[in-house]
């Protein structure tokens, strides 16, 4: 095994898939002569040339439907946005093409396509590039959201995204880019729509996912020290949302708390949370207890956005509340 970072992990599955099926491409903003705006396609320009690796104008609703057009008469187009914050310029593409069309045709057409790139806060980017999407694409029927919350995931899934035949979100953050993990030299691919235990606990769980993993992790390893048991479970992926790694999670500890950085209303937490209470609620032994960001766009101050953005603290005192601790 050998450390990557979380960009070059990303290009190396991008490579992969590229190396084993012509019809795979990539376009997007700066992704060829610039190596991405990240940097998550470093060298795939000199192997792959300007025909497989292409960059594109600022025009997200054009180039968006060029690749859903491709994508429908037999290609693998995998998109990247410099940010989804700009996939509101090419959403009608995305919801009404790509994400309908297998239905809408009765089968005669899909659309194998991934749309990515960074979501959510990266620090003082402004209210109008510090949106998380995943919540609003996981409302959609026929696309699937994938956020992993590290390198290795984020290999796996996005390997297993490129080869599925109907259109995913795969969504990154800035702040991740430069992560680094051990990564296997084998090829492997991980399933979408399982949820994966990082951390097993006996006396609350502890659901998040994406780049407040990180959180929710240490969370769990300094509620340790003060004799709380808490199983942290990684979603991995909100459409379609691992309900039953869940259930059966709380079912064995009782307790439930949702770490998520997004706005409250309409929100994956809130889904989660419907749905336990539906199929767990006589195993609960508190409320359910989640964390969010405030219901209000990302300030651009230092200082406002340290209080917008969920805290460490917060998270230990709803693990807490939930375990009727002061």
């Amino acid at each position: 095994m050998a450390e990557y970072t979380f960009r070059e992990v990303i290009a190396q599955a991008m490579s992969e898939e590229m190396r084993k099926d012509e019809s795979i491409f990539l376009m997007g903003e700066e992704v060829a002569e610039y190596n991405g705006a990240y940097k998550a396609s470093k060298g795939m320009l000199d192997e792959f040339g300007p025909k497989r690796v292409i960059d594109t104008p600022i025009a997200e609703l054009g180039f968006t439907g060029i690749a859903v057009g491709a994508a429908m008469n037999g290609n693998r187009p995998i998109v990247e946005y410099m940010t989804f914050n700009f996939s509101l310029v090419g959403i009608d593409q995305i919801i009404n093409n790509a994400a309908k069309i297998r239905q809408m045709s009765g089968g005669q057409w899909n659309c194998p396509i991934v749309f990515r790139g960074p979501t959510a806060s990266a620090g003082q980017l402004g209210a109008t590039h510090s949106q998380a999407f995943e919540n609003w694409f996981a409302n959609v029927p026929g696309l699937k959201v994938v956020v992993p919350s590290n390198p290795y995931d984020a290999k796996g899934l996005l390997k297993t995204a490129i080869q599925d035949n109907d259109p995913v979100i795969f969504m990154e953050s800035e702040q991740m880019y430069g992560d680094k993990m051990e990564i296997p030299e084998e090829e492997y691919y991980l399933p979408i729509g399982k949820a994966d235990i990082k951390r097993e606990g006996t006396d609350v769980t502890l659901v998040s996912f994406g780049k407040i993993m990180k959180l929710a992790i240490q969370a769990a390893e300094d509620m340790a020290k003060e004799g709380i048991s808490v199983e942290v479970i990684d979603l991995r992926t909100v459409r379609p949302l691992d309900f039953d790694t869940v259930l059966a999670s709380v079912k064995k500890t009782n307790r439930l708390v949702i770490l998520e950085e997004a706005w409250p209303f309409g929100s994956v937490s809130s889904e989660i949370t419907y749905m336990v209470q539906q199929k767990a609620f006589d195993y609960l032994d508190a409320p359910i207890k989640r964390i969010t960001t405030p219901d209000a766009p990302a300030p651009y101050s230092a200082a406002l956005f340290a209080d917008w953005f969920p805290k460490l603290e917060k998270v230990k005192e709803e693990i807490k509340k939930a375990m009727y601790v002061k």
